[in-house]
């Protein structure tokens, strides 16, 4: 998988081998058109004209390359390539892996640099996305044998619309900004949680939904009048234990299958929660 996005990544040009879960894999991060290093010295301001055109921005190309089980012939790989285009569900699982691999990159040069504001990226936001197979030496530059343009913002997208549509988050954001509604923590905790689980970071999901958990039992408490509202509520405080036993059990190392489940359960009620309340509340 390749995708090129506008600007310029956290994570350094170079060529990076991953291994784990997914096998052993390569990452590839190349920025083009990139301007020349800013001197050390500040310059002094200048002034420009209001109606003055913005500056160029580089490209970043970010290639994820499979390199465990190599193909046997080129006419393997073209059968392997023709199959994934052919069906939605292996783009989708294609472009997964890939931007899964890129934001694994970025969290952990977010931790090593220190920066609490790393941040990840989706596949929507590149400017264009490839699929496509070649020679160790050609994808190790970033290049294919051959390779096919895909569309990622349909990948899941009619999903994302329909919840775009539910959750009008628009009209919300200009509601927060204008002073007009405030975030609850459990929302920006549990949002980590997601984040973290969806990232293969068990045990620190795991922590966060401990947190949002007992965030979300005070602030959404009574938040509606309405049955659903109530049955989950009752079900996260029955469970309260769970997000805490798992929490206490990520603190000891890997996170057991158990308590990853019910970690997984635990956060998508807390979602269904939050995103009830969005819809009722309009």
């Amino acid at each position: 998988m390749q995708f090129e996005f506008p600007g310029t990544l956290s994570v350094p040009d170079g060529r990076y081998l991953a291994r784990g879960d997914g096998g052993q894999r390569v990452l590839v991060v190349e920025t083009l058109g990139a301007p020349p290093p800013a001197r050390r010295r500040r310059r002094r301001p200048k002034e420009v004209e209001s109606d003055s055109e913005g500056s160029p921005l580089p490209l970043t190309r970010v290639t994820a390359v499979r390199a465990q089980e190599p193909f046997d012939s080129t006419a393997e790989a073209e059968r392997w390539l023709e199959q994934t285009i052919a069906a939605e569900e292996a783009i989708d699982a294609a472009v997964a892996d890939g931007i899964g691999l890129l934001n694994r990159a970025l969290h952990a040069q977010a931790v090593a640099s220190a920066d609490p504001h790393g941040a990840e990226l989706r596949a929507e936001r590149a400017a264009t996305v490839r699929v496509g197979h070649g020679s160790g030496k050609e994808v190790a530059a970033g290049r294919f044998s051959a390779a096919q343009q895909i569309d990622a913002r349909s990948a899941g997208g009619s999903r994302r619309q329909r919840q775009d549509e539910e959750l009008r988050p628009q009209e919300r954001l200009a509601a927060v900004i204008g002073g007009r509604e405030r975030l609850d923590a459990c929302e920006t905790l549990l949002l980590r949680a997601r984040a973290d689980l969806d990232a293969g970071r068990r045990r620190e999901a795991a922590l966060q939904l401990r947190i949002g958990l007992e965030a979300m039992l005070v602030e959404l408490d009574g938040a509606l009048t309405d049955p659903d509202h109530e049955k989950d509520m009752g079900e996260l405080r029955a469970r309260r234990a769970e997000a805490g036993e798992a929490a206490n059990a990520a603190l000891r190392g890997d996170l057991p299958v158990d308590d990853e489940q019910k970690v997984t359960e635990l956060i998508g009620i807390c979602e269904r929660v939050l995103r009830r309340r969005r819809v009722l509340r309009g």
